[in-house]
């Protein structure tokens, strides 16, 4: 079972730890500015290092509990700013948004959790 807990730790962050570079392009940046978020030059490049960060905490079980609070700190607000499918007039749009809005829902759920229990076998523990 110890194999299965670091391959979900593995699994679950390569997201965070994969999109994370994303987020310090040009088009990345412009694309949350034009969506509203506030400071979109510096907040978007500060979630790409949040999620980065949280990631790999989680992924090599080192301080897993504080990654996860980071990555938690990295979903609420891009969770709620850029994939705010209330109100959209375009339903496909809307149900497009809506999907990635449950699916970072789902995500933070998996980060609480990590905050909660740890990193669990075969890490470099919190």
């Amino acid at each position: 079972m110890k194999y299965v807990v670091a391959s979900g730790r593995l699994l679950y962050s390569l997201i965070f730890i994969l999109s994370g570079p994303g987020h310090f392009k040009a088009g990345t940046i412009a694309y949350a500015a034009n969506q509203g978020v506030p400071l979109a030059f510096l907040a978007v490049p500060f979630s790409g290092v949040l999620a980065v960060l949280g990631g790999l905490s989680i992924a090599l079980g080192y301080k897993a509990k504080w990654g996860a609070w980071l990555l938690v700190l990295f979903l609420v607000p891009v969770t709620i700013m850029m994939h705010r499918f209330w109100g959209l007039s375009d339903p496909q749009a809307a149900m497009m948004q809506h999907i990635n809005f449950m699916k970072n829902a789902s995500m933070l759920g998996g980060a609480l959790f990590v905050a909660y229990f740890g990193s669990g076998p075969l890490s470099l523990k919190d």
